[in-house]
């Protein structure tokens, strides 16, 4: 999901602030072309060539075609009803066996899968870690862009103040994403000979949607079994960590306006568990920053999270 700011309940069209800076300082020219690249708008549904099936089925009582868009110059997929597994390999030369799935954001309406996942994993990728990004299956939306926009309007105008799903009632709530994530591992587990990934080294990292679905996996499920998570600008409201808890990374910008003014007692939930978990609060970054380029400290959560991983061996070929 694109960056929100306190400013708007609207956190897909706050891009719309940049244009308004941009007729400030800039020529009319340059508004326009900021308004141009806000804008969604529809574009065929990629090859996707490396895409595997998952096997999960497609989503029950799905009407509408998985059909994608542009905006903010990304891609986002929505309608999704049959879920997939993207592999980004690294260089054999520097792989060191790990390997992490991705899960993107969008509210479980929409994936960004150019910021919140393809940008990600080959990042992932060139560090040496198998990245695999999941295109989960999404709630329905309306085909049609402008019924989509109010769809995604409506629920963003309450999502500050909306109650978070109960972690115990994830596997109801989340019951087909959550098939596809345990599916995606027993995947990868499969393939792992293949792939040359360490089956036991095998962990995940969510934004928002992502991040929920993260914790889901890890909390809700013992079959996917994580070796270690990233929770990047998700809910970090209490859960019950379990004695056997994977270690965590947590990320979000403190002006984040879907989760920054809640509370963070999942963090402290780990560690009362003895648990280990790094925590980046940023002073600023929006929600949605993801991997685009900001001016802003919340873009070096990437690194921060690389160098975490390393800390953990996680960069270094298993034995």
């Amino acid at each position: 999901m694109k960056e929100a700011n306190k400013t708007s309940a609207l956190p897909f069209r706050l891009g719309h602030l940049a244009a308004i800076a941009c007729a400030v300082w800039c020529s009319p020219i340059c508004a326009q072309a900021q308004e141009d690249k806000d804008k969604m708008t529809s574009i065929a549904v990629p090859a996707q060539r490396d895409a595997i099936e998952l096997g999960t089925g497609p989503l029950p009582g799905a009407k509408a075609k998985e059909s994608w868009h542009r905006q903010y110059g990304s891609q986002f997929a929505r309608n999704v009803t049959i879920a997939t597994l993207t592999p980004f390999l690294p260089d054999p030369a520097k792989a060191s066996g790990a390997a992490i799935v991705v899960a993107p954001g969008g509210g479980f309406r929409t994936l960004s899968m150019d910021n919140e996942g393809y940008d990600v994993a080959r990042a992932l990728a060139a560090k040496g870690i198998a990245a695999f990004v999941i295109k989960y299956r999404l709630r329905q939306t309306p085909a049609d862009m402008a019924g989509f926009e109010k769809s995604m309007q409506d629920m963003f105008s309450g999502a500050a103040r909306a109650p978070l799903p109960a972690a115990n009632n994830a596997a109801t709530d989340l019951a087909p994403q959550l098939a596809d994530s345990i599916a995606a591992f027993r995947l990868i587990r499969s393939r792992a000979t293949q792939w040359h990934v360490d089956p036991d080294r095998i962990g995940m990292i969510g934004f928002s949607a992502g991040a929920m679905l993260t914790m889901a996996t890890t909390l809700a499920t013992k079959d996917a079994k994580p070796a270690f998570i990233g929770n990047i600008y998700g809910p970090l409201g209490s859960m019950t960590v379990p004695q056997d808890a994977p270690p965590m990374f947590a990320a979000i910008a403190a002006d984040d306006p879907l989760f920054g003014n809640r509370d963070f007692k999942l963090i402290d939930d780990w560690r009362a568990a003895r648990r280990p978990v790094e925590f980046h609060l940023y002073e600023r970054g929006g929600h949605g920053f993801g991997m685009y380029r900001k001016a802003t400290t919340s873009t070096g959560w990437f690194d921060a999270f690389v160098g975490w991983l390393d800390m953990h061996g996680m960069l270094k070929p298993g034995n």
